[in-house]
């Protein structure tokens, strides 16, 4: 190469190394009234400047955009809201993917987004996305945990499809941001674009893959000056009613009706509250037939408790569920519940959330639930008597989360439950931290539980505490990090702690491609190791070594395997149920499984996980799969079918909790479930959506056996109760939903499940199916509800 030749394409290349490590600047241009329409035919577009060399962010990180589908994009704002005009070019407009989707689902098809930083402060975004058919999707963005969808704005947008690609335009209010009150803004601004068809991600600002921090990546927005938040009040009436019936009840209606309220104190932080909430409309949970000693964990699907609340997340500690839970009910020989309720009445509840110029972010969860009784009747002597259940309860939590140098935090949680009388009282307070370098190349973080709970004139207290170092920059990353856990550290009456007094070791590495290669689009490599010790025995809990590999091909089809290896023997100090330091002896064994997605782009994918345990124990094996093949039958429908099965032969396991003597069992289980979900998406604002499942689970126990000292068990040919389970569970939910005004939605939904348990097994699935869906078991529900969203600001008006 000529010397002449040499340094010409060296400052070529520093030229993009420089270009790419700074922050792209952008001026906003102040406009009148401007109408969402797509078209931008107002004169502020003629010259408003223009955000443009997109650079690519996956797969191949830093690759400059195709010039062939370029991306334009300027911005305007006036006094009530800021307005972003994007020209998304493609040489091939007849292949944009568009399919249909609801709200927040980005589904198949091309996507554009805007990211803002209303305080710049590196940590924290609000994302407004738009598809090429026009449906919104919005989220709150933090580099700790990443994007949450649950969080909804009021705002407008609209794309339409042209001949030279797509375009979109949208609205965001300043009711829907957060930002100073300094008369010249700066915002931390990114544009985003998907082009789906090759699975490529685009910003305008350059987002380094080697940095884990996106939000410090963001170029500049400059040119808003004058700009004052709104009055943030906004009201949100909604109305239902229920139609209830089955086989054994009349029909009976209930017309409920309650108040959401949403409130800007003041330009950071925001009020929210429900009075007399309905959750009657819920996604129903996938429940299972669970045989351990712990319970089964539900995801929140309840509106108010997973909007917007990434502040309450710190630590770990709030399970919302708890809040309005399912009730336990103690009952005596031959007592049944009369009219058992579903859940314990939530009154109201509030949150106040937001974060000052400063960066100290403040959080308030508060709830109050109402005192439940019940009845109960012996079924012999026609006896009653009423218990409480749940005593009139206040359920509490307060974060404080300091940010400082734009990519590190400390936080300091509590949370309080206060019952009623003479009843369990809880409190749990954690210091949390997180820390990063300058260069976002290295991480520690770690936390420090204290939970205080107070029962009957019983006090105890106990403590949780990890810590980790990690390096989070490049192709190769590390961590280690450690925990202890104390007997008494209990955080469940607000949070979800399975175990306690152990301590742990883990460490880990990894490896990711930052560009493609001739085989992979991507592939990261993982290897880790955790060791877990029981506190006073120093036994092993659990020992594993962990190794995965996961990958897309240049088809962008995915492939992922992993293998788990438990090389020693590990002792449960759970299953036994008997909280005196009995364990139950685990045999060696290995995991190992596969996953294969193919691209969602065609018409036809399919999803396949196959996978098996084998364990050091003669005939003891479990195996299984899942697949779930979807169709697209066009942009307006999609049906997607998922098989589950897991068999575990000569699984051994607790029998009977109840028994003070811990009889095991050594059991064949077999899981089956069937699901359904169907989409018919009328237009961006309309969809009918099906949901149906069919779980069936059966316990075949072989041999009774008694759990010794040793942890090993010796057969037990005395104990003659029957503990062999079949268990059917069916849900089916059809829904319409129309989203007929900003933020205003009428929801129609039909409902019907059941629920059959039996203590004799039946081995047909035709059987098991028909007992499922048989009418003499199913409830039936119709709903209709109605939310209606109203500004203060237009009501005003």
């Amino acid at each position: 190469m000529r010397p002449f030749s040499f340094y010409i394409l060296f400052f070529t290349c520093l030229i993009f190394e420089i270009s790419f490590g700074q922050k792209k600047i952008l001026h906003a241009v102040a406009s009148g009234d401007i109408t969402v329409d797509g078209k931008f035919d107002e004169p502020i577009w003629e010259f408003a400047p223009i955000a443009t060399d997109f650079v690519m962010f996956s797969p191949d990180n830093g690759k400059p955009e195709n010039p062939a589908r370029k991306s334009e994009v300027q911005i305007a704002y006036n006094d009530d809201a800021i307005y972003v005009a994007a020209k998304l070019y493609d040489d091939e407009p007849a292949k944009i993917l568009h399919e249909i989707t609801a709200r927040d689902n980005f589904g198949t098809a091309e996507h554009f987004g805007v990211f803002i930083n209303g305080l710049n402060d590196s940590q924290h975004d609000f994302r407004f996305f738009v598809s090429a058919a026009g449906v919104q999707m919005d989220c709150l963005f933090t580099n700790k945990d990443g994007e949450d969808f649950t969080w909804d704005a009021i705002w407008a947008s609209k794309a339409v499809l042209t001949d030279y690609g797509w375009a979109v335009e949208i609205k965001i209010p300043y009711a829907a941001l957060r930002f100073s009150k300094s008369d010249k803004q700066t915002w931390g601004i990114n544009f985003y674009r998907e082009v789906r068809r090759f699975r490529q991600l685009y910003t305008w600002n350059f987002i380094d893959a080697k940095i884990n921090n996106e939000s410090a990546q963001s170029g500049i927005l400059e040119g808003i000056d004058n700009i004052k938040t709104p009055t943030r009040l906004f009201l949100i009436p909604y109305t239902s009613y229920y139609v209830n019936t089955n086989a054994h009840q009349k029909v009976a209606g209930d017309l409920r009706g309650g108040l959401d309220i949403k409130y800007g104190i003041s330009n950071a932080f925001t009020l929210d509250a429900i009075l007399v909430p309905d959750f009657g409309q819920t996604k129903f949970d996938n429940v299972e037939l669970y045989l351990g000693p712990f319970e089964q964990q539900f995801t929140e699907n309840r509106p108010f408790f997973t909007e917007g609340t990434d502040l309450f997340s710190k630590g770990n500690l709030v399970y919302t569920r708890r809040i309005g839970q399912t009730p336990y009910i103690p009952t005596g020989d031959n007592e049944i519940v009369q009219d058992k309720p579903n859940s314990i009445k939530l009154i109201n509840a509030l949150k106040i959330s937001g974060r000052t110029k400063d960066g100290l972010g403040i959080g308030v969860l508060n709830a109050i639930t109402e005192n439940t009784s019940v009845t109960l009747r012996d079924t012999l002597s026609g006896a009653q008597r009423n218990i409480t259940v749940e005593p009139a309860a206040n359920y509490n939590v307060l974060v404080l989360d300091q940010r400082f140098r734009k990519n590190s935090s400390v936080s300091f949680v509590n949370t309080n439950v206060m019952r009623n009388g003479s009843y369990r009282d809880a409190n749990v307070s954690a210091l949390v931290y997180d820390l990063n370098t300058k260069e976002n190349t290295y991480k520690l973080n770690g936390d420090f539980k204290y939970s205080y709970l107070s029962a009957f004139g019983e006090k105890s207290t106990g403590v949780n505490t990890s810590m980790a170092f990690s390096e989070t920059s490049g192709k190769f990353r590390y961590y280690l990090g450690g925990q202890y856990v104390s007997d008494d550290y209990d955080n469940n009456d607000l949070g979800l702690t399975f175990q306690t007094h152990y301590h742990s070791l883990n460490a880990g590495t990894s490896y990711r491609i930052l560009n493609p290669t001739q085989k992979f689009n991507s592939l990261t490599i993982f290897l880790d190791a955790y060791s877990e010790f029981e506190n006073h025995t120093g036994r092993l809990q659990t020992g594993r070594v962990n190794l995965s590999f996961n990958s897309t091909d240049k088809k962008n089809d995915y492939y992922g395997w992993g293998l788990r290896i438990r090389p020693l023997e590990s002792y449960d100090f759970y299953e036994p149920n008997t909280y005196n330091g009995q364990y139950f002896t685990i045999p060696k064994n290995m995991d190992a499984w596969v996953y294969i997605s193919s691209n969602y782009n065609r018409k036809l994918a399919i999803d396949f996980n196959p996978s098996a345990t084998f364990f050091d124990e003669k005939n003891r094996i479990s195996y299984g799969f899942m697949l779930s093949p979807r169709y697209r039958i066009n942009n307006h429908i999609t049906v997607i079918y998922t098989f589950d099965f897991l068999r575990q032969e000569n699984n051994t396991g607790n029998a009977d909790f109840d028994d003070p003597s811990t009889v095991f069992a050594r059991r064949f289980r077999s899981n089956y479930t069937n699901s359904l979900q169907c989409k018919y998406a009328i237009n961006n604002k309309m969809t009918i959506n099906l949901s149906a499942r069919h779980y069936w689970a059966q316990v075949n126990n072989q041999e009774y056996m008694t759990l010794l000292p040793n942890g090993s068990l010796v057969s037990n040919p005395s104990y003659t109760n029957n503990k062999d389970q079949n268990l059917n569970l069916w849900n089916a939910d059809l829904s319409y939903s129309w989203w007929f005004a900003p933020g205003s939605q009428l929801t129609l939904l039909y409902r019907n499940n059941a629920a059959d348990f039996n203590r004799l097994l039946e081995n047909s699935f035709a059987r098991n199916m028909a007992q499922a869906v048989n009418n003499q078991q199913l409830n039936h529900i119709f709903s209709i509800s109605l939310r209606y969203f109203i500004d203060y600001n237009q009501l005003r008006r």
